[in-house]
């Protein structure tokens, strides 16, 4: 039986799901809203459970030479004074490297996976659930009938709105500044600083360039700052360590809101989400990526397994993925809960304890999925 499948999106997650099932033998359809003119900027960071999905979909290959790979994760208080370290070459032995690269690089590795088969500029209008199928209508008056319609647009997801599969995303509270900065400090580690409400990530991300993630928990209705590059020196000055040097080489900062997806189900008839379309969340942990591509995986297997009944490889992909995607949505809040900690009873406690703490939180995700 050749299904009929159609992926809404071409981010890391749409791509990663057609690569999925490009592997499992399927021709998925890859449609996009917006230009293949759009880059996407800034870096990100893969630990060692992306790898392994990135190793099962086949691609392992193209993405050896990209980016850095990152041994440790050093934590340090606000002045730059180490609170503990994590070995994260240790963490995830025999699961796969960790590693910072380009977003644009790794998009582009999964693009070039699926064959470039993506159709740009062109929305989803319309969709309807009609004799175990689905009936899509475009944004250009096209229309088409597909066996499974799989929306990975992300966490503002149009495909959940349309399918009645749950309400908007819910905002974290947090402000997320990211840049990639050329001339700053020589880093070999991903370093974090805590401060009050606020962290400041940097690492090596290859090109003699670092990726930066900060960001900053406010109150309720506080308005993006208007010059995001001032804000983040102003935010950041006084902060040790690696961040002054870093904040002099900074041009550019680009802004997010984080936001958080919890759904009671992901599916409804042949309609399934993945990714943050599914499951968002904060990404303190650096998973949203990391789930995507396990969800790739792992969409591809079940619909190989059972190609003949779409609802029962649904249920199926529903069932191995819920409680690990729980565990990831737990993990990341119990960091921010930490991370908002004053930092005179934060910080002694992580010297103490803060090792344990935080490798114990990806511990879960060091066994296959």
């Amino acid at each position: 039986m050749t299904l009929r499948i159609l992926v809404v999106g071409a981010g890391i997650s749409g791509l990663a799901a057609a690569r999925g099932l490009r592997v499992a033998g399927f021709r998925p359809d890859v449609v996009e809203e917006l230009p293949a003119t759009t880059v996407p900027g800034a870096g990100i960071f893969l630990p060692g459970n992306a790898s392994r999905a990135i190793r099962q979909l086949g691609l392992d290959a193209p993405l050896r030479p990209l980016g850095d790979l990152i041994f440790r994760q050093v934590f340090q208080d606000s002045a730059g004074d180490e609170l503990f370290e994590v070995d994260l070459a240790a963490l995830w032995a025999g699961v796969g490297e960790s590693r910072a690269l380009s977003r644009a690089d790794l998009q582009q590795v999964l693009l070039t996976s699926v064959g470039g088969e993506v159709r740009y500029d062109t929305a989803v209008r319309e969709l309807e659930i009609v004799d175990g199928g689905v009936k899509v209508e475009f944004g250009d008056g096209a229309i088409a009938e597909y066996d499974l319609v799989i929306g990975a647009d992300g966490r503002r997801s149009t495909i959940r709105a349309k399918a009645g599969l749950g309400a908007a995303a819910v905002p974290t509270g947090q402000i997320v500044y990211r840049s990639v900065v050329s001339g700053g400090p020589s880093l070999s580690d991903w370093t974090c600083l805590l401060g009050r409400r606020s962290q400041f990530v940097a690492m090596p991300m290859g090109g003699r360039r670092l990726y930066v993630h900060a960001d900053e928990t406010v109150d309720p209705g506080t308005p993006n700052p208007p010059d995001p590059l001032a804000h983040v020196r102003e935010l950041f000055a006084d902060f040790g360590g690696a961040v002054p040097a870093v904040l002099a080489a900074m041009e550019k900062v680009q802004v997010a809101r984080t936001d958080e997806v919890v759904l009671d189900g992901w599916t409804r008839g042949p309609v399934l989400l993945v990714g943050d379309a599914a499951h968002a969340t904060a990404p303190t942990l650096a998973q949203g990526a990391a789930m995507a591509l396990e969800d790739a995986v792992v969409l591809g297997e079940v619909l190989k397994a059972t190609p003949h009944d779409v609802p029962a490889a649904l249920r199926a992909y529903e069932q191995r993925r819920r409680d690990r995607c729980a565990q990831v949505r737990e993990h990341t809040r119990e960091r921010d809960r930490t991370r908002d900690v004053p930092p005179a009873q934060r910080d002694p406690m992580l010297r103490r304890r803060g090792q344990r703490i935080f490798a114990d939180q990806y511990r879960g995700l060091v066994e296959p999925f």
